[in-house]
C-alpha cells in the first residue's frame, strides 16, 4: 500500500525511546509504507539503530545529567533561541517535503514539554495541511508528570484538542494508564492500548550461546548505572558467584572516564563491554541477570524467563522503573533492590535469591509494534471508517488480556 508516516522522538538520557520507537518504525515500513523518523537527541550508534527509510537528525539536544533540569545542545552549550529556531526550521522543512499522512510524536504531550517551541508549531502545521494528517502520542505504559492539577489539565486539554489517539504500548491489566496518570479516564476514548512492544517484533541474531551461565550485569543505554556497575563490581570481589563469569554491559552512553576507571579495576572473571547486540539471546542462558528496570530491558528478561534482580533508577523524581519493578516484584517476577539501598550485601542476597527459586513465568503478548503498524496502514487506508470504531477495535486486544500468568 502507499502512505508515508512521520515520527519524531527525543530521547534526553537513556536510549529506551529510541529503541521502542526505531521497533515500532520498523514494523510500519514493513507494512510497505514510507516511514520518515525525525530524532532530537544525540545520534546513536548503529546496533541500536533500525533499517527503515529516512532519519533525520535535528542539531542534538540532551540533559546535563541525571535531574532532567538543565538540557544542552552540540558542544555541551545551553540551549539558546538560535538552536530552537534551527531545530523548529528542521522538523517543519522535513514534514513540508514528507507530506505525511499520519504524524507520531513520542511522549508528547505526558512528557517533553520543554519541546513545545517546536512540536507545537508542527501540530498547528498538521492541522492547517488538507488533507489534515493524523496525529498520534506514542506512549510507553508509564510516564512521569508533575504531581500537579494543572499540569493533568493541560495534558488532557492538548490530546482532546490536538490528538487524534494515544497509543499506548502497554496493558491495562498490568499497569493501566491511570496508575501513573490519574487523569487517564478524562480522555479515555483517545485511548489505544497496543500490547508491548518488545524484541519478538525484531529477528533474533548474534551468538546463540553467548552468555551462558553467566552472571549478566547491564544498565542500558549507560548514561545512568555507573553506581549499579560498581556495586556490581564490589559484590563480586567479596565472593558472590565467584565460580562463574560476570560480564558487565556499560551501554553507549556510559562516559569514558567512567568506564575506563571500571576497566582499570576489574578482578579475575570479569568481563567489561559496550554493547552486546544478542543481549535477548544472552539472557536466555545467564546463570542471573542485574539490571536497572527500564522498558525494554525488562520485556527482554520476561521474554527470556530469566532469573533477574534489578535496581530501578530512581533520582530526581523518576518513578516509572520503580513502579514497574514493584508490580514485578509482587507477581514473583524478579527481585528488587531499590536505588536508595543499594550495598553489595543487599545485591549479593538478592542474587542468591533469585537464583534459588523459579521466576514466576509471566506471558507477555510483545506484539505493540506490529499492532500499531496495523493501526495506522488501516487508518491512512480507510481513515474515516477506522476513526470511528478504531477504539473499540483495538482496545479489545486488552480486553483479551495481554499479560497473563
Amino acid at each position: 500500500m502507499t502512505g508515508s508516516v512521520l515520527f519524531y522522538v527525543q530521547h534526553l538520557l537513556g536510549i529506551g525511546h529510541m529503541q521502542r520507537v526505531f521497533r515500532l518504525a520498523d514494523s510500519v515500513a514493513r507494512k510497505g509504507l514510507k516511514v520518515t523518523l525525525v530524532s532530537g537527541g544525540e545520534a546513536l550508534a548503529g546496533p541500536v539503530c533500525g533499517k527503515f527509510g529516512r532519519i533525520v537528525q535535528l542539531a542534538p539536544i540532551r540533559a546535563l545529567d541525571a535531574s532532567f533540569k538543565e538540557l544542552v545542545g552540540p558542544d555541551d552549550q545551553p540551549v539558546d533561541d538560535k538552536l530552537r529556531e534551527t531545530r523548529r526550521a528542521a522538523l517543519l522543512s522535513t514534514f513540508a517535503a514528507v507530506r505525511p499522512d499520519v504524524v507520531v510524536i513520542e511522549a508528547f504531550p505526558f512528557g517533553r514539554r520543554a519541546f513545545r517551541f517546536e512540536l507545537e508549531p508542527l501540530i498547528e502545521a498538521t492541522r492547517s495541511r488538507r488533507p489534515r494528517p493524523l496525529v498520534l502520542c506514542s506512549l510507553r505504559d508509564i510516564v512521569v508528570v508533575p504531581q500537579d492539577a494543572a499540569r493533568y489539565r493541560e495534558i488532557v486539554d492538548r490530546v482532546r484538542a490536538e490528538f487524534d489517539f494515544v497509543l499506548i504500548h502497554g496493558d491495562p491489566r498490568f499497569v493501566p494508564l491511570e496508575a501513573s496518570f490519574p487523569a487517564a479516564r478524562e480522555i479515555a476514548d483517545r485511548l489505544i492500548y497496543t500490547g508491548y512492544i518488545g524484541q519478538s517484533d525484531q529477528t533474533s541474531g548474534g551468538d546463540e550461546g553467548a552468555g551462558a551461565g553467566e552472571v549478566l550485569v547491564s544498565i542500558g543505554g549507560g548514561a545512568v548505572g555507573t553506581a549499579l556497575l560498581s556495586a556490581a563490581l564490589e559484590t563480586r570481589r567479596r565472593g558472590c558467584l565467584s565460580g562463574v563469569t560476570w560480564r558487565l554491559l556499560a551501554g553507549p552512553n556510559l562516559p569514558q572516564p567512567a568506564f575506563r576507571s571500571l576497566a582499570r579495576a576489574l578482578p579475575k572473571g570479569v568481563v567489561l563491554e559496550r554493547y552486546r547486540h544478542e543481549f535477548p539471546q544472552m539472557l536466555r542462558h545467564c546463570r542471573v541477570s542485574v539490571s536497572q528496570a527500564g522498558y525494554n530491558t525488562i520485556l527482554d528478561i520476561l521474554a527470556a524467563h530469566a532469573p533477574a534482580v534489578v535496581v530501578p533508577f530512581a533520582a530526581g523524581r523518576e518513578t516509572e522503573q520503580q513502579l514497574r519493578a514493584e508490580r514485578l516484584a509482587a507477581r514473583g517476577a524478579l527481585e528488587l533492590v531499590r536505588e536508595t539501598e543499594l550495598t553489595p550485601a543487599r545485591l549479593a542476597h538478592a542474587i542468591e535469591r533469585a537464583i534459588a527459586r523459579e521466576p514466576a513465568k509471566i506471558t507477555v503478548d510483545m506484539g505493540g509494534a506490529r499492532r500499531s503498524a496495523d493501526l495506522i496502514a488501516s487508518m491512512i487506508k480507510k481513515p474515516e471508517s477506522l476513526l470511528r470504531r478504531a477504539d473499540e477495535d483495538f482496545v479489545s486486544y486488552s480486553a483479551r488480556g495481554i499479560i497473563s500468568a
